[in-house]
């Protein structure tokens, strides 16, 4: 049976996840996409890890009754707590998404970089296995306490926003970092913040451009890839209120409010 026609699904716990669907889109204008926004159990950063596999089951099985040929997990939470058993639990290719710490610490001078992230990502056990094998390379941690909650609720250009990125990249200019991860799909929309308090010099590095190639690339082998001339589907799905979403995506399509 051809699924090459079928769409990409993809989900995240709210709006942070467009930032790579905005990348996946960009390389890949063929293809059709569901996007599902779980907007009602965001963060899951402050979640267990059992809470956040079923909440991965439970979106991954939606995207799948709505045909989807690949599952993209656009979120650095559920990736590092749930993949290993998504894979193990159904039958289609997923990417995840990874805190891009191997690019950072391959060209970083000053052997010292910083990782601003969720906390189900930072205690999580894939990221404590990378970060072990960095050898000679200082990681200045920092969990990013309510930045998520404050993305969704429309809040990027807030005071309380600036306040906390002061506060969390303080000490990572103080240790002489000198590339900067973005360990939340969600962060890549507080680029222009950050820029205002880091260093000029400090390289931030997320990881949509790399999840978007190895989107690509698992489709080939797997023989997904579309070439088809047709009309293309970019749906988007929230669990609740539509209106940050609509914003993240400059109302440009639309956004369906729906119990998943």
């Amino acid at each position: 049976m051809d699924k090459t026609t079928n769409p990409i699904g993809l989900f995240d716990s709210g709006i942070g996840g467009t930032s790579i669907w905005k990348e996946i889109h960009a390389l890949l204008p063929n293809e059709d996409t569901i996007y599902l926004a779980d907007s009602k159990n965001a963060p899951y950063g402050q979640k267990t890890k059992e809470e956040i596999v079923e909440l991965s089951f439970k979106n991954t099985e939606y995207l799948l009754e709505q045909n989807a040929k690949m599952i993209v997990v656009a979120c650095n939470t559920a990736t590092t707590n749930a993949i290993k058993e998504m894979r193990a639990k159904y039958d289609v290719p997923f990417i995840g998404i990874e805190p891009a710490l191997k690019p950072a610490a391959i060209h970083t001078k000053t052997k010292t970089i910083g990782i601003l992230a969720t906390k189900g990502t930072l205690t999580s056990e894939l990221f404590y296995k990378t970060v072990a094998n960095l050898k000679d390379i200082t990681v200045v941690e920092q969990v990013g306490f309510n930045l998520v909650k404050l993305i969704e609720e429309g809040k990027l250009e807030s005071d309380e926003i600036r306040e906390l990125l002061k506060e969390y990249l303080q000490p990572m200019i103080e240790a002489n970092i000198d590339h900067l991860v973005l360990g939340c799909s969600h962060y890549p929309y507080l680029v222009p913040q950050i820029k205002e308090i880091l260093p000029k010099d400090v390289k931030i590095i997320d990881s949509g451009e790399a999840v978007a190639r190895q989107t690509k690339l698992v489709l080939n082998e797997n023989k997904l890839l579309n070439t088809a001339e047709h009309s293309r589907s970019n749906l988007f799905y929230v669990n609740s209120d539509s209106t940050v979403l609509n914003s993240i995506l400059h109302n440009e399509y639309t956004v369906t409010k729906k119990d998943f």
